[in-house]
């Protein structure tokens, strides 16, 4: 079986996450709705990646797991030949009419990240992937397929939730029961990654990591990047090398 197979075979999709953010579709794009925290740490997110690949103008650029394309529509905005994927059809259809709205020339398609990937080998500057790997049965098969996506010398870059006592309080306690800053359920505490379990993942995938910050919150100043605070959120960008040499994979 080639990895194009491996891809294309792969049902790598939870229904019960696809029905929750179905069922919040038409709230995307209200910035003091239940996406209120991502609507706030977007433009952290856009600096740090535009930070990594020398600015995205005329970038082409996939955004896997896109959701209501908050982030994809940030890329464009900033010049990016942007598309975005993902598989709550319902999300999509908020992305391309807020996208119609907007004025930018997105492509949404309804498709796994290891499908697209067999599709569109190395073919992308950059591919995102944010808030998403927390979300599926195999975290691991997302991480190949957006290293199968991206040309050589390319960057990718994912942010997900670490697991441990801080981050329960803080991603679920906190954000979910206290603040009510996203709805009770959003996530599964099971289902954070460890950076040392992400970087295992994206070195079996053949990406270098460059660079990784924490998302952390201020109650007087906000969200703010942080390099010596991974405990919750984190970010890390990494680069697809040019040359392959002594892979036998």
């Amino acid at each position: 079986m080639t990895q194009n197979d491996h891809f294309s075979n792969t049902q790598n999709v939870d229904p019960g996450e696809i029905d929750k953010f179905s069922a919040l579709a038409s709230r995307w794009w209200d910035p003091e709705g239940e996406f209120k925290p991502l609507h706030k740490i977007n433009p952290l997110r856009l600096d740090f990646i535009e930070q990594h690949v020398n600015g995205l103008f005329a970038k082409k650029v996939v955004d896997v797991g896109c959701g209501g394309g908050l982030l994809t529509e940030g890329m464009a905005q900033r010049g990016a030949n942007a598309q975005g994927i993902d598989l709550a059809e319902q999300s999509l259809e908020v992305a391309r009419l807020h996208a119609l709205e907007s004025q930018l020339n997105i492509d949404y398609q309804c498709i796994s990240a290891e499908q697209f990937a067999s599709q569109h080998p190395q073919h992308f500057d950059v591919v995102t992937c944010l808030e998403m790997l927390e979300h599926v049965p195999d975290p691991g098969s997302i991480v190949k397929a957006c290293a199968a996506m991206v040309k050589p010398g390319g960057t990718v870059f994912f942010s997900t939730l670490n697991r441990n006592v801080k981050s329960w309080l803080l991603g679920i306690v906190a954000a979910e029961h206290i603040l009510r800053w996203v709805p009770k359920g959003t996530h599964d505490h099971q289902r954070f990654i460890k950076p040392s379990e992400l970087l295992a993942m994206t070195d079996a995938a053949g990406l270098q990591a460059q660079a990784m910050n924490g998302i952390v919150y201020h109650p007087l100043q906000g969200f703010k990047l942080s390099a010596q605070d991974v405990d919750v959120n984190y970010i890390i960008a990494l680069t697809k090398p040019t040359l392959t040499v002594g892979n036998h994979a």
